[in-house]
């Protein structure tokens, strides 16, 4: 007890003061990055580069990135996926680095800006440059992937264990309403570009550039208010002077620890698979809409609007249900909902927004509180000392390791020419998520981390 009350002290966790600072500075960074989140992913970029990439494609309809043949449709999906397969390899090391440095907060300004940076050269994305855009695209979801991985790995740091369903969630409601917000502008701007002397594409160009600078700009805050904690005590003479080679090896030891705690490993792998179904819908559900249902870009952004709203309010109503039910039972319920929503989603007629609002709204309702409850109760799976590199596992399966439906997505796609047939696909995610999910004794793996289990999980 007097190990755990030292470390306790050290890392401020009973100062509620400085704790609920942290905090405060913490939910702004889902505040700051959101935005990419929604404005660019979620709404233009997908469209829009498909659209380019399209102007590019010989009579065929394919274009050849490196010498490769691929149907301008699916360039878009497959430039995500390979910004995915990349972060594979760049979370890893940034997640061992950062506990081996204690030095988090550097490594989280230098991802954000990176992608601030690569979101806000989207502004030259036009004519025949769709090469230019994957790029920017790889580079700038790498940056995003990364930086979140060091910014979830504050959450058990910032936040006693019962306090991290609430903190998370809430969170997760910031970063909505920030997306939402800017929807708001976004929406203004382009559906009255004619009056502003805009083109379309311009008006696109700049909803895409204003998601960098947001993203820059509101990421002062938590840099200033977050606080790195000390190194791994297992490494403190080394932790100054860590370099590639001694994260590399890190990296294998992460891995040979996390094979001694093998429940954790087996909620990763059910969240692997869920959360690769929830990201596919979120990067492909505006192609979708635009391709196969035939709606116009203003449409999508009331729709997707509309999920931000609801997901901020979601997050905090399934936070709630999370305190009365537990975490993990919570959960469980969020991916039933997902399969009865994508079901229908193949369903829906073309040129009918009325049924794609429908659909939105059980996106919304269900999107913010699954990431943010999936978030909490990770943290507590998480040993002491190890956040980053348990949290670089993690992200990987949040974002680095879901290449796999986009792929999956755009192959469909490739070779049936029907976005239709593409997205039934994604139902198999949430069902064998939830199969494997349903199957890992959450209470037990928490005590096997060493960590306090909650009364209710």
């Amino acid at each position: 007890m007097g190990v755990e009350s030292a470390q306790a002290v050290a890392e401020g966790v009973d100062d509620a003061a400085a704790r609920r600072r942290e905090q405060r500075g913490w939910y702004w960074y889902d505040w700051a990055n959101s935005v990419y989140s929604t404005t660019v992913l979620t709404v233009f970029l997908g469209p829009y580069l498909t659209s380019v990439a399209k102007a590019a494609a010989d009579s065929d309809g394919f274009v050849h990135p490196l010498g490769i043949p691929v149907r301008a449709g699916s360039f878009y999906a497959y430039a995500v996926s390979a910004s995915l397969l990349l972060s594979v390899l760049a979370m890893p090391l940034a997640g061992a680095l950062a506990d081996r440095t204690g030095r988090k907060k550097p490594l989280l300004g230098c991802c954000a800006y990176t992608g601030a940076a690569a979101t806000t050269g989207m502004f030259f994305l036009d004519g025949e440059r769709y090469l230019l855009g994957g790029a920017l695209l790889v580079l700038a979801n790498v940056s995003f992937v990364v930086s979140m991985m060091l910014y979830n790995s504050f959450l058990p740091q910032i936040a006693r264990p019962d306090e991290r369903d609430a903190v998370s969630s809430r969170g997760w409601a910031f970063g909505y309403a920030a997306g939402a917000l800017v929807l708001v502008a976004n929406l203004v701007l382009y559906g009255a570009h004619d009056s502003f002397g805009l083109s379309t594409g311009t008006a696109v160009r700049i909803c895409l550039a204003s998601a960098g600078l947001w993203w820059g700009a509101f990421s002062v805050i938590p840099l200033r208010r977050l606080r790195d904690r000390r190194a791994a005590a297992e490494a403190p003479a080394a932790a100054g002077a860590a370099t590639l080679g001694q994260g590399w090896r890190q990296l294998r030891e992460t891995l040979r620890t996390m094979r001694r705690h093998p429940l954790t490993l087996s909620f990763l792998l059910a969240y692997l698979v869920y959360n690769d179904g929830v990201q596919t819908v979120i990067t492909q559900a505006s192609v979708y809409g635009s391709e196969e249902l035939g709606l116009d870009q203003t449409t999508l952004i009331v729709a997707v609007l509309l999920v931000q709203v609801l997901a901020a309010a979601g997050a905090l109503l399934m936070g709630r249900l999370a305190g009365r039910y537990g975490a993990q039972r919570t959960i469980l319920g969020s991916l039933v909902a997902w399969v009865l929503t994508i079901a229908a989603g193949y369903f829906l007629p073309a040129r009918a927004p009325g049924w794609f609002f429908g659909l939105a709204v059980g996106i919304g309702l269900v999107l913010g509180g699954s990431q943010a409850l999936s978030r909490s109760l990770f943290s507590h799976l998480v040993p002491r000392g190890k956040e980053a590199e348990y949290f670089s596992a993690y992200e990987m399966s949040d974002r680095g390791v879901s290449w796999l439906g986009p792929l999956v997505f755009g192959v469909a796609y490739q070779l049936t020419g029907s976005y239709r047939d593409a997205i039934v696909s994604l139902v198999a995610f949430f069902v064998i998520g939830f199969v494997l999910l349903a199957r890992v004794p959450v209470g037990r793996a928490i005590a096997a981390a060493g960590n306090p289990v909650p009364d209710r999980i």
